[in-house]
């Protein structure tokens, strides 16, 4: 059930209530999809708590504060990346140009509107500048960078993002 919700409610937050105070019905309900787990019997302050937890974390996504790609959260107000258990601070341009695609995913955004929108400059013609970002975001992000299946490659125009 958890795993239909994800799909057709990927932005929803969900928490899975369950009876069983065992550990491997928990941990199936998050690896189905669920944001948090609550055992039977829970008060109700808590599960109130551990909604409140959940919509901050949501707010935040929703603000744009906070971008997933794949395994990557990407913290746009503290420049950090979080992926596969490791964290790392990104540059200024890494995190607008993450933002530009992110506000544009699933579209693809030229190499000249990355240079004006991100970097502040018009066009440049011999510009290696986004290609070398990208395959700085492709090593971070991507679990193969070489084969990237989040942020894509649109010869002849730019690049798009894909979730």
């Amino acid at each position: 059930m958890c795993q239909r919700l994800s799909v057709l409610a990927a932005e929803d937050p969900t928490i899975v209530l369950t009876a069983k105070s065992q550990a491997p019905a928990e941990i199936h309900g998050l690896d189905s999809g669920a944001d948090d787990s609550v055992t039977k019997p829970f008060s109700v302050g808590e599960l109130t708590a551990r909604l409140r937890a959940l919509f901050r974390r949501t707010d935040a996504r929703q603000d744009g504060q906070i971008i997933v790609i794949g395994d990557a959260t990407i913290n746009v107000a503290t420049h950090t990346l979080s992926c596969r258990g490791q964290e790392e601070m990104l540059t200024f341009y890494e995190v607008e140009l993450l933002r530009l695609l992110h506000e544009r995913r699933g579209e693809p955004v030229s190499r000249d509107e990355i240079l004006k929108k991100v970097w502040g400059i018009e066009k440049s013609g011999t510009s290696r500048t986004i290609d070398n970002f990208i395959v700085k975001l492709r090593k971070k992000i991507e679990r193969r960078p070489n084969e990237p299946v989040y942020i894509l490659t649109v010869y002849g125009h730019g690049y798009k993002l894909v979730r």
